[in-house]
């Protein structure tokens, strides 16, 4: 399988999309260590990345961009793949927390035990910023907590949320 990677300008700083012909696989900013492997990725635009880099566009002014519109397809364990889809559901604007996360992916479970260290874990190896928003996971008591991107970003981006 042949791997593309292409640069985008984001008010942010300079972000990575990363895929191939079918799928968005990754997206960080360039001064954070990349979670998917770019070492043999070839430069140039595939369709999901041209969607990727439309719908970043449309974020970026301030719109509200519908997810699905770009084909993401992280590859994760069937556990961060729960988190993940719990991260999309979380509405533009809005936070949650990683025992909400808890929560929420054990939702029918008999005795569901607090996995909030473990969502942890999984919002912090999400390979495809802003797609999976896992900056708008806070802290319970409010505060903002770790952001594989940095603090300084995380912040920015809940306050153009709001």
């Amino acid at each position: 399988m042949t791997w593309f990677k292409q640069r985008y300008q984001s008010p942010l700083g300079p972000m990575v999309l990363v895929g191939d012909e079918q799928y968005l696989t990754g997206l960080f900013f360039e001064d954070q260590p990349a979670l998917v492997d770019i070492t043999e990725a070839q430069v140039g635009w595939t369709k999901p990345q041209l969607a990727a880099r439309d719908w970043l566009d449309d974020y970026f002014a301030g719109h509200r961009p519908a997810i699905n519109r770009v084909p993401i397809k992280p590859e994760l364990t069937p556990f961060r793949t729960k988190v993940i889809q719990a991260l999309q559901r979380v509405p533009y604007g809005q936070t949650t927390t990683y025992r909400q996360l808890s929560d929420r992916i054990q939702a029918g479970v008999s005795q569901p035990q607090n996995k909030a260290r473990a969502v942890g874990g999984a919002v912090g190896h999400n390979p495809i910023l802003l797609f999976v928003p896992c900056h708008r996971v806070i802290g319970q008591d409010g505060s903002l907590t770790g952001y594989s991107a940095g603090l300084a970003r995380k912040k920015w981006l809940l306050g153009f949320e709001r």
